[in-house]
């Protein structure tokens, strides 16, 4: 994997899927604040670890004592994510893995990810966030694809209106449709295998859930 690709790990929920294995195999890893717990489970050290510590359990600084600390004041204008994803760019990323941002006790911290990860992408960085079970991605104007096991689900959550959304290779396909802004339309498909999304205007998330099988 190129070295312009960072994980980032983050507070939220993960689980040690072969899926989340295999997506951050060879990344360069920075911890947000209580991130770094999942460090150990994923058996790496990240190269800095950044936030205001407030969520950091004495026993879990004791057990990196040689990754560097960048920390910050409490009373900060920016989330310690935010700040761990600033440190990321400044350090050469193009591809940014966010591990953790989904689920977990914040769904403020959750929905803010999803938000700034739009906000990457119409930079020109390439995102994906994940808990192990589940993964999303942001979907502009253009195409993506994403390799997905038939049967499993996945959403377009549409973070604006949608013009021109195609969905290719999924039970309930889209050619040429238009998605109004708080649709719920595009919620539970199925995918067929590897799934194409196309979009000629607008914003939006595909969230994937590549281990729930019930669409079988």
């Amino acid at each position: 994997m190129s070295q312009s690709t960072f994980t980032i790990l983050l507070g939220g929920e993960l689980s040690l899927t072969e899926r989340l294995r295999h997506a951050v195999g060879g990344s360069r890893f920075i911890a947000a604040d209580g991130g770094m717990r999942h460090a150990a489970a994923l058996g790496i050290t990240p190269e800095i670890w950044v936030g205001d510590f407030d969520s950091t359990p004495a026993d879990l600084e004791g057990a990196f004592p040689d990754v560097p600390k960048q920390p910050y004041p409490a009373a900060k204008a920016a989330t310690d994510g935010e700040i761990a994803v600033s440190e990321a760019i400044a350090r050469g990323a193009r591809r940014l893995i966010l591990a953790g941002a989904l689920g977990g006790e914040r769904s403020d911290h959750a929905l803010q990810h999803l938000l700034s990860a739009v906000s990457l992408a119409k930079q020109g960085f390439d995102l994906l966030l994940t808990s192990g079970k589940e993964e999303a991605v942001p979907l502009l104007a253009g195409m993506i694809e994403l390799d997905l096991p038939k049967a499993s689900l996945f959403s377009v959550l549409g973070f604006s209106e949608l013009t021109g959304l195609c969905i290719d290779n999924a039970r309930y396909p889209l050619a040429d449709f238009h998605l109004p802004f708080g649709s719920s339309r595009t919620i539970s498909n199925v995918a067929e295998g590897t799934v194409r999304f196309s979009l000629r205007s607008g914003r939006a998330i595909v969230l994937a859930r590549p281990y729930d099988l019930s669409g079988v």
